[in-house]
């Protein structure tokens, strides 16, 4: 691992060290391309493999078989001496493939022949009244913590809404020995009926066993209430209680820690920000890049693997970041592409990881009311925007999410619109009785993720660019 890019230009730059980048540098480096790997944690993983070099968890069934997948990774990558650097923040990408990444606090510019994105899945958003509260966090930050530092809640604690990582965690949380007191599954029940059609391919699929297992496992010991329609966090500026309806009756128990999940959406903000088409996924409701067969993008050069891609498991990151990286090595080095494995091995490979997904996907789809919140409740945490907040807005004309910047400046704090975006989209589309895809998204730009104006002014400048801004 390095801490400064040795050079100026490479062929390939992968962004973003967990599943797919992983594999997909590893693949190009072995190839003999020159390839760099920037990522922004401390070392590699991603958010699925995170800490997998230096977690404190060393009994492996506590994380679970999947898990220890990424030291094979890990050790893949290292073999095929690519350029790695971590705690690398990219805040640029544009479609002359030129990359701005902020490394130890002071940014480098680098080019590339060829990128790939690899910047995995955000949770999606769930705005529900209390969210803001301390002692609310979502599952994946108690994952995170979890797995880096083997922290594990031990007072009152609620997991509440749906999809596989919750029942993960769950069993996770159980297996180090932390306290889970209920689980609230806010799956709607009309989802398994919808899902039944798609039932024959999740059960040959891998996820069927292990998915069961893990179930039985967290509901032998834990109550797990079904059919929660209803649900909110309450507390006198911290969490006390957590209310929910399930079957028509209200209950509120009492909480120290509320961990929310319904499910992951790709991260887009930076193909987004270097002008990739985007088209709204009315399956998994999120936006997905328009991508070819390979994971090329409407961008030349700009290809995307992984669940930025679009959500499909970990398994099938790994996959689609191999493909992605031998179209990269076709059309750099065609010649040494054909000592990689067959494109066709390759997509066969995908096609079975993602066996099953349109079952999960359609399963778990959010339920409307925990996606589009009403009244007083936050939408945009950073600049504190309440759903009635967006609603009046659109009545007095803000026809879509730009627009409503200059209302409200939701998307304007430092999230950047990560936390907020997708709710406002579908709550102004609902408003305005128009489609997710007519509405749209943010406007996004660089820098994608806050820098300092010194880091900005440090930026190496040449005579003609003080020249574009300076007069005399």
């Amino acid at each position: 691992m390095t801490v400064a890019p040795k050079r100026e230009a490479y062929d390939v730059v992968v962004i973003g060290a967990g599943p797919a980048g992983l594999a997909a540098a590893a693949t190009s480096a072995e190839a003999g391309l020159s390839t760099l790997l920037l990522d922004e944690n401390i070392g590699p993983g991603g958010q699925v493999f995170r800490a997998i070099s230096s977690t404190p968890v060393t009994e492996r069934s506590q994380l679970g078989a999947d898990y220890w997948v990424g030291a094979d990774l890990v050790q893949s990558l290292r073999a095929s001496r690519a350029e790695v650097i971590h705690r690398a923040t990219v805040w640029s990408l544009d479609r002359n493939l030129e990359i701005a990444v902020s490394i130890g606090g002071a940014s480098a510019f680098l080019k590339a022949q060829r990128v790939i994105l690899a910047t995995g899945a955000l949770e999606r958003p769930f705005p529900i009244p209390g969210w803001t509260l301390p002692g609310v966090m979502t599952a994946g930050a108690a994952q995170t913590m979890l797995k880096s530092s083997a922290l594990v809640p031990d007072g009152r604690t609620v997991i509440a809404g749906q999809g596989p990582l919750l029942w993960l965690l769950a069993a996770q949380i159980l297996r180090l020995g932390g306290r889970i007191d209920r689980i609230l599954d806010t799956t709607e029940r009309g989802n398994y009926f919808a899902a039944l059609p798609h039932a024959f391919a999740f059960l040959t699929s891998p996820y069927f066993t292990k998915g069961l297992s893990m179930m039985r496992e967290v509901k032998a010991k834990v109550q797990v209430v079904s059919g929660v329609t209803e649900l909110s966090a309450s507390g006198d500026g911290q969490l006390a209680s957590v209310s929910y309806v399930a079957g028509g009756k209200r209950e509120t128990i009492p909480a120290d820690l509320l961990l929310l999940h319904q499910g992951v959406v790709p991260n887009v903000n930076l193909a987004m920000a270097a002008g990739i088409e985007h088209r709204w996924d009315d399956l998994q409701l999120c936006w997905s890049p328009v991508l070819d067969a390979s994971g090329n993008s409407s961008v030349a050069g700009i290809a995307i693997a992984g669940d930025g891609a679009g959500i499909g498991g970990a398994n099938a990151a790994v996959v689609r970041g191999r493909i992605a990286a031998r179209a990269a090595v076709e059309a750099l080095a065609p010649a040494v592409a054909t000592k990689l494995a067959p494109m066709a091995t390759l997509r066969a490979d995908l096609a079975k990881a993602e066996r099953g997904r349109v079952f999960l996907d359609t399963l778990f789809r959010p339920a409307p009311q925990f996606r589009i919140p009403t009244g007083d409740t936050i939408v945009c945490r950073c600049e504190e925007v309440t759903a009635k907040d967006i609603l009046d807005a659109v009545a007095i004309g803000a026809t879509g999410p730009n627009q409503l910047k200059a209302y409200r400046r939701t998307g304007m704090g430092p999230c950047q619109g990560r936390l907020c975006g997708l709710t406002v989209t579908e709550l102004m589309a609902q408003a305005r009785g128009k489609t997710a895809q007519e509405i749209g998204y943010y406007r996004l730009r660089a820098p994608v993720k806050p820098i300092t104006l010194a880091e900005l002014a440090a930026v190496p400048k040449s005579e003609a660019d003080v020249k574009a801004v300076v007069r005399g």
